[in-house]
């Protein structure tokens, strides 16, 4: 039996899994929690990889890895290779200004919006990289000027199980340039294009306010070079590549991911350039193009509303389960860290329509759920109106584990879902990759697919409809 095996290094935790390569079917696994915090020292990261490693009993027998990481994270290393300044992740809203600046530099406005979606997909918000440079060369300009490489936490993690250890012994500025990356994981930078396959250099020297070198851009398929322990390395990717291969999608499938953030993406043929900045034009982990949208909003929702009740996840959606559609009128808007899509990243939860009948655990309970929904819902729409039909949406991520969210959510987004069983599908899509460069070939190997639970519900406008009053009255703090 060939094994390989996929990383997930995520948010909140890091993945391990080792899958038989021919029949992707799971050998063993292992896990290891990540710190809290919008920005993290990357050693964390690989200290957290080499335990996960060790929970699943080692790589010594493993024939190929991969890693899926975390988007957009800025990872700024020295001409030594050593790392610069912690990490400033997805989720730290505090480069909100300097998407503004960036927009502004180039038109401002909608012409502005524009420029940026023609040049590179998407439209600067504070999650992406390009943001998080120029806030860097703001804010700290003593680590921009020592900052001689920009890579993702992904790339990072590749170029360490390649034996770069940071601290000069690889060979100093010959060591960053052994750097590399993949289409999914560079198209959610700002400073690469996905429809044109290349970078644009000088809208990260306009963010940084000088160059640095960043990782060469590998095929879906193509070798990174070997582990320390003799193994092939995949390119890797983001998570959100890295999913719809572990799903095996195809063109017309829509990925709804609730975890940490809430994602909604479908596989496309064709690239994207949204000017409103609803959707960025991503690339996928195997020469298609995947674009998405991002909430910052999704399963800590139903932490904190199970945590505000007093409640488990699962008394929590017995709790939504009892309560009317709609809630009798209750909105919850769930902006606990900010927001993403739409762009408010200084704005704050708000709850709207208490009333003596209202102020009900079970009422709050579902409007949490559906607030959750409503979201996902509107990049739903997002992502449909590019012009891709929609074959087929697929429910994943920790949060459709939960029976409320399962239940509603073929009524809050207007169409079936398929539920694949849980599973850690970053880490499984980086398991598929790495057979894909182990076995060559132009497509990844076909592993069988999962068995999914399909849940139906007649559409719900109205609480779309109500959801959608009620957020436009939710006010950025200052």
């Amino acid at each position: 039996m060939t094994l390989v095996a996929g990383v997930d290094s995520s948010t909140q935790s890091c993945k391990v899994v080792v899958r038989d390569a021919d029949s992707g079917g799971l050998v063993r696994a292992g896990r290891a929690t990540h710190p809290e915090g919008t920005e993290v020292d990357p050693a964390a990261w690989d200290a957290a990889l080499q335990q996960a490693i060790a929970a699943a009993g080692g790589l010594d027998d493993v024939a190929a890895i991969a890693v899926g990481g975390q988007q957009h994270g800025m990872v700024c290393l020295d001409e030594a290779g050593s790392v610069v300044r912690p990490a400033l992740l997805w989720n730290d809203t505090r480069s909100a200004g300097a998407a503004g600046d960036l927009i502004a530099e180039l038109g401002g406005g909608d012409t502005g919006r524009r420029a940026w979606a023609d040049a590179v997909g998407l439209v600067p918000v504070a999650s992406f990289t390009v943001t998080k440079l120029r806030w860097l060369a703001e804010h700290e300009p003593e680590n921009a000027a020592r900052t001689a490489a920009v890579c993702l936490p992904h790339d990072w993690l590749t170029w360490r199980l390649a034996g770069d250890r940071g601290d000069g012994s690889a060979g100093g500025k010959q060591s960053l340039e052994s750097l590399v990356t993949d289409r999914g994981d560079a198209s959610g930078t700002g400073y690469w294009s996905a429809a044109r396959g290349a970078y644009r250099m000088d809208l990260l020297e306009r963010a940084l306010g000088s160059s640095a070198l960043v990782p060469r851009v590998l095929g879906p398929a193509e070798e990174a070079g070997r582990s320390t322990g003799g193994a092939v390395l995949g390119p890797g990717t983001g998570d959100n590549a890295a999913a719809a291969l572990g799903v095996s999608a195809e063109p017309g499938d829509v990925i709804v991911s609730i975890g940490t953030s809430g994602v909604v993406s479908i596989v496309s043929t064709t690239p994207t350039a949204d000017p409103s900045g609803t959707v960025a034009g991503f690339a996928d982990a195997t020469g298609n193009f995947l674009p998405l949208v991002v909430t910052l909003n999704a399963a800590r929702v139903l932490d904190a509303t199970a945590r505000l009740l007093g409640v488990d996840h699962d008394g929590l959606s017995r709790l939504a389960l009892s309560a009317p559609a709609g809630s009798g009128g209750l909105v919850l808007v769930p902006y606990l860290e900010g927001e993403r899509t739409p762009d408010r990243p200084y704005s704050t939860g708000a709850l709207h329509g208490l009333t003596l009948s209202t102020a009900e655990p079970a009422f709050l309970a579902r409007a949490a759920v559906e607030g959750l929904l409503c979201g996902l819902a509107d990049g739903l729409a997002a992502v449909a109106a590019g012009g891709t039909p929609v074959r087929r949406v697929l429910l994943v991520g920790g949060g459709a584990r939960s029976a409320a969210v399962r239940r509603l959510a073929p009524a809050v987004l207007g169409v079936p879902v398929l539920v694949p069983p849980p599973g850690e599908y970053v880490a499984d899509g980086a398991a598929r990759q790495a057979a894909w460069v182990l076995a060559g070939g132009s497509t990844p190997p076909v592993w069988p697919a999962t068995e999914t639970r399909t849940f139906e519900a007649e559409p719900l406008p109205q609480v779309r409809e109500r959801y959608a009053a009620v957020r436009e009255l939710t006010a950025d703090r200052t």
